[in-house]
């Protein structure tokens, strides 16, 4: 199969790892929320997630105060206000009021879960090491809640500049993973 040249500013929505997430922090008792695409897996036990926030976002600021969050998963049903989220401030109006999403009392840390997303995952900041030259953050998920159907929820994937995919046919392959 012949390929073409690819433009390198475009290489990450080849690589999009996962779901675009909901990312609630806290800064004086006013909840915020972000999207946020740039995410992985870092270890199993203890769920540890790698997170990468850009020092020009509202949120960045709040992580690193408050070194807690919440990473919430919306299916596909909230689309419009998981983008809207993306197209405004923080700094400048509450996102939950704007886009109606209900605060959600977490477990374990002081930010909110937001009710209308199909898992919630209670975060601790554990590693801050590479966010001065990365944004890179590494948060341990302490608490989890994630409704019965998360296994058919379709979530959304950001491709850039608009682009999103949806999540497509599920499969099951053997696996030798517990």
């Amino acid at each position: 199969m012949a390929k073409t040249s690819y433009p390198l500013a475009s290489v990450y929505g080849l690589l999009e790892p996962g779901p675009v997430v909901l990312l609630t922090t806290l800064r004086n008792e006013q909840p915020n929320v972000m999207p946020l695409s740039w995410h992985t897996m870092l270890e199993f036990e203890p769920p540890l997630i790698g997170c990468v926030v850009s020092n020009r976002n509202y949120s960045y600021q709040n992580l690193i105060d408050g070194r807690e969050c919440v990473i919430n998963i919306p299916a596909i049903d909230i689309a419009d206000k998981v983008v809207g989220c993306g197209n405004c401030s923080g700094a400048s109006e509450n996102k939950f009021q704007r886009f109606s999403l209900t605060p959600q009392l977490s477990e374990v840390v002081s930010p909110p879960g937001i009710a209308e997303c199909f898992a919630n995952l209670e975060c601790r900041l554990v590693d801050d090491s590479m966010v001065p030259t990365y944004g890179l953050f590494v948060l341990e998920v302490v608490a989890a809640r994630c409704e019965e159907n998360a296994s058919t929820a379709q979530t959304l994937h950001h491709q850039g500049w608009g682009q999103f995919m949806v999540a497509g046919q599920r499969i099951r392959l053997t696996s030798a993973m517990r």
